[in-house]
């Protein structure tokens, strides 16, 4: 349990009560108006949403990643064992032979190489939910303590439907502040996801088959089984 998760009940009281107030409208002009339009959810449930991520399953998906690394040379090292014959046929195996040792294990493009992007994307995505987390807790804690929310709890509380007419926009303007620094910090960390995505897309494609390199071979070579 992270401080995120020991904030989330509270957090989470605080935030209902602001969506509560957003649903009516927020003051015009208020800078959270940019930030419900890209990001089209409410900071309740948006906080719902990341309180679902965490990243102890992202780097256990890349520890097993790369355990399977193993194989890959396993299966290198019986291709590199040495063959006793020679002749076009065994001239056409080492071809094929050297084109898949390529394909398995040789540079950012092989399997092998995939496979260790795959495996540094999770941890990359494990480091952005832990740091997003811990941002977003802290946005949490302020929040939860600030004069904002005292406003919010007393204009969403069974009390403020005793309020005189004309009162009922008690608490927009403090809602909307909340909302505001709840939303700036989930969308710094979506701006980080994407640039993530950017940033590995490229190394996580299929592994390109490169097809071996044919040699010309002469008709008339003898083939020399070495038995």
């Amino acid at each position: 349990m992270d401080a995120l998760d020991r904030l989330a009940e509270p957090g989470l009281d605080l935030l209902r009560r602001v969506d509560t107030l957003l649903a009516a409208g927020a003051p015009e002009g208020h800078p959270v108006w940019p930030l419900l339009r890209r990001l089209q959810v409410l900071p309740g449930e948006a906080v719902r949403g990341f309180l679902d991520l965490h990243p102890a399953p992202l780097t256990t998906a890349g520890h097993a990643v790369r355990r399977l690394v193993r194989g890959y040379d396993q299966a290198s090292a019986t291709l590199t064992d040495p063959v006793a014959w020679s002749g076009p046929a065994a001239s056409a195996y080492g071809q094929s032979r050297s084109a898949l040792l390529r394909h398995l294990d040789e540079g950012p493009d092989s399997l092998v190489g995939r496979l260790e992007s795959t495996a540094g994307y999770a941890d990359a995505l494990a480091d952005w939910v832990d740091g997003s987390r811990a941002a977003l807790a802290r946005t949490l804690a302020e929040v939860l303590g600030s004069t904002e929310a005292v406003a919010v709890v007393a204009a969403t509380s069974p009390r403020a439907a005793e309020r005189e007419p004309g009162s009922g926009r008690a608490g927009a303007a403090e809602a909307a502040e909340i909302a505001r620094r709840v939303l700036a910090v989930l969308s710094v960390a979506y701006d980080g996801a994407e640039t993530l995505l950017r940033e590995w897309s490229p190394s996580l494609g299929p592994a390109p088959w490169r097809p071996p390199v044919e040699r010309p071979v002469r008709p008339d070579t003898p083939t020399r089984l070495g038995w």
